[in-house]
């Protein structure tokens, strides 16, 4: 198994990044290393096919980063609560420690990682979350008066559509994750506490 500490391969697959990497991943890799001052290895994981690594970017960045009604906060949210059901050790580091960032709270972080139930939300919160949990665990068995749970709580259709979709991304990334042994950066366990 490749060694996947700081500078060693980030999952237990051998397969290195592609190198030369090309111009265009070189510069977002430098840019990822400017604004997070690390790139994340889940980058450097799918960088041993440029395809695969534009792929996942793309989606990301829609589903995580691009204009929504859900809030950067809340999709990280979403993130490490499938994250936690799934037992996804990098997402929930990685991710936990975006939800302290973007929180300012590292103990919501923490109780969302061990059971988010324990943490004081908002109706809304509460809502969103419950049905994050839901399409993890059973989507088959989403109903209308789930989605109309939701529509009480204040989400419009487009953000019912968010959510179930961050959280479906997040099912999929962890069992990757997991199957490939994806580590984490180790920048991320002491970040924002």
């Amino acid at each position: 198994m490749p060694e996947t500490g700081k500078n060693k391969q980030p999952m237990a697959l051998d397969l290195p990044m592609v190198d030369p990497l090309p111009e265009a991943t070189a510069r977002y890799f430098a840019l990822c290393e400017e604004k997070l001052g690390l790139v994340p290895n889940v980058l450097k994981a799918h960088a041993f096919d440029i395809g695969k690594l534009d792929a996942f970017v793309a989606l990301y960045n829609q589903l995580m980063l691009a204009d929504s009604g859900l809030s950067k906060l809340e999709r990280e949210m979403i993130a490490v609560v499938v994250s936690a059901i799934n037992r996804c050790f990098y997402c929930l580091v990685a991710h936990g420690a975006a939800v302290r960032e973007l929180s300012g709270d590292p103990v919501l972080g923490e109780m969302l990682v061990m059971n988010w139930r324990v943490a004081d939300l908002s109706p809304r919160h509460r809502a969103m979350l419950e049905f994050a949990e839901k399409v993890t665990r059973n989507s088959a068995e989403i109903e209308d008066p789930d989605r109309v749970q939701l529509r009480d709580a204040g989400f419009s259709d487009r953000d019912i559509w968010d959510i179930a979709n961050v959280a479906a991304f997040f099912n999929m990334t962890n069992r990757v994750a997991s199957a490939t042994g994806m580590h984490p950066n180790q920048e991320y366990h002491g970040a924002h506490r």
